[in-house]
This record gives C-alpha cells, structure tokens and sequence, in this order.
C-alpha cells in the first residue's frame, strides 16, 4: 500500500468520480483508475461500485475512507514536523547534565526554551565516562562536563568558571584568611578522594599542587562532602579538602569554607565535531548568556 494510492482514492470519493478527481489531482485519468484498481486487489475490497454512469463508495469503501484520511493527515504531519526539525523549529535535545551551582541549569533551560519553545530537552545524568561515551555514540546530543581538559574524539567548548571551594577546622589559623592559596595549605593534610571517583577532578588538584611544586601530607581520602566535613570538624588532626560547589555547602560546627584563589574549575559542553544540528545550535544560542569570561580568582 502506498500514500500515493491512498491519495488517490480519497479524491476519488471527493471528487465523485476518476475523470474530476484526474483533474484535481493534474494527472491522468488511466493512472488514477490503476493506482486504485491497485489498491483494491491489495486490500481484498471493492471500494467503488462503477457503472458507466456513476462512481460511487460501496460500504467497504465508506468504512476505508475516514482511516485513509486519518493515514493521510498523520503523514502530512510526519512532513511538516519534519520539515521544522530541519529548520530547527522542532526536534528533541539529549543532553547529559551536571549539578550546577546557582541557577545556571534553570536558566539555560528557560533560554532554550524562550529561543525554541519547539525543542523539548531530554537530560541525562550519568558518570562522567558514560556522558561522554553517550556523545561519541551518538546516544547524546552534547554534554556539560566539569575538569575535563580534552575528551579524545569529541570537542570540548568552555562555558564557565568557578572558583574551588577548601574547608578547614574554624579553629585554625588559615580560617580567618578571606581566601587562601594552595601554598598556604601545604602543610596540612589533604583530603583527596581516590581517582577513580571523579579523575578529572583529580587530576585538576593533583596537577596545580605539581605546578607549585607542593606535597601536602596524606589524610583519610575525601568519602562524600557532608562526612568528610564532619570529620574535618571533629578531628583533633587538622587536615583540609577542596571541592566545587554543587549546592550549598552544609554549614557544620567547628568547620570553615574559604574560596581557593585557583585554579578555578571549568565547565565545558562536550559535542561531536563537525558542523552542530538545529537542536544544538539553538542550545548553543541559549548558553550565550550564561558564559562568562575566564577567572583566575575566587
């Protein structure tokens, strides 16, 4: 069966005959009488009752005639839909997101949404290796990822900075410093989750405590924020962790939160190369706004 058969059946009824509806359609009446003839033998009815005055529906074919209506109407709007998506009007964005601190998701979502209220938007939270095997698999349209400073096959564009955050016992010297900088810090033991947790991250503290040639003492690894802190702020050993804000940091006694003056982690939206499609050019649109220029400070 075809659309093309189903069109010219439809016109058929309308038009109250194979000569009118030749003429509606602009072809030929021989191809509008086979077309249907061809319809009818794959089908396994009559849909015309044909005497050589008259065309009429027979009952199979006036039960046909509102679902080939329905076919035509839902293959029209295939077309249409389709035509926006390549105009970029509609269309579905996979994106892999991350927790960002203040509203910058929300914004973004509501830029997209104000630039192509058409294009609905799919977020995929997953681990870091994962969001961006999705990317290369085509799984994904783009995703936001934090540290990373290149994603082998894939093209990372900066976004925006913020400064890391480093919690310390309220009772030592450094916490009454507005900011502090990794050489002040080195003394102390450091609280740095494994690796393999999140090794962009890291990599990112690992390799700026290389650069400045500094070697803090080991400490318990970093476990999650809330009980690393805990124990920063309980133990008679003083130690310290560095970490990105999320959400707020949760205020526990006998702890304090200082900006670290660098390096700043940077958030980059991770895509494919090559030209963007529709759905992510208008994605690039809407994070205009949110960029901000780079920071070396908190």
């Amino acid at each position: 069966m075809e659309l093309r058969q189903l069109r010219y059946f439809v016109a058929v009824a309308d038009a109250g005959g194979f000569g009118a509806a030749a003429e509606r359609l602009t072809i030929v009446q021989s191809a509008v009488s086979q077309q249907v003839r061809r319809l009818e033998r794959e089908l396994g009815v009559v849909l015309f009752e044909r005497t050589t005055r008259r065309v009429r529906l027979s009952a199979a074919g006036e039960r046909l005639l509102p679902e080939a209506r329905t076919v035509l109407a839902a293959a029209d709007r295939t077309a249409r839909i389709a035509a926006d998506i390549a105009a970029g009007a509609d269309g579905v964005l996979r994106l892999g997101a991350v927790h960002a601190p203040g509203d910058r998701i929300p914004r973004l979502l509501a830029g997209l949404a104000a630039h192509a209220p058409g294009v609905q938007v799919r977020l995929h939270r997953l681990p870091v290796t994962e969001r961006l095997a999705a990317v290369r698999e085509g799984e994904l349209d783009a995703a936001l990822v934090r540290a990373l400073p290149a994603a082998p096959g894939l093209e990372l564009l900066p976004l925006w900075q913020d400064p890391l955050l480093v919690a310390l016992p309220a009772g030592h010297p450094l916490a009454a410093r507005e900011a502090l900088r990794l050489e002040d810090l080195a003394g102390l033991p450091l609280r740095l989750a494994p690796r393999d947790g999140n090794p962009p991250f890291h990599d990112l503290v690992t390799d700026a405590l290389r650069a400045a040639g500094l070697a803090p003492p080991p400490a318990p690894p970093f476990t999650d924020l809330h009980g690393t802190l805990a124990a920063i702020g309980t133990s008679p050993e003083p130690s310290w962790t560095v970490f990105y804000e999320v959400h707020e940091p949760p205020r526990l006694p006998g702890v304090t939160v200082r900006p670290l003056a660098g390096p700043p982690v940077t958030t980059s939206l991770a895509v494919r190369p090559g030209p963007p499609g529709p759905a992510l050019r208008h994605l690039l649109s809407a994070l205009r706004p949110l960029t901000a220029p780079p920071q070396h400070g908190p």
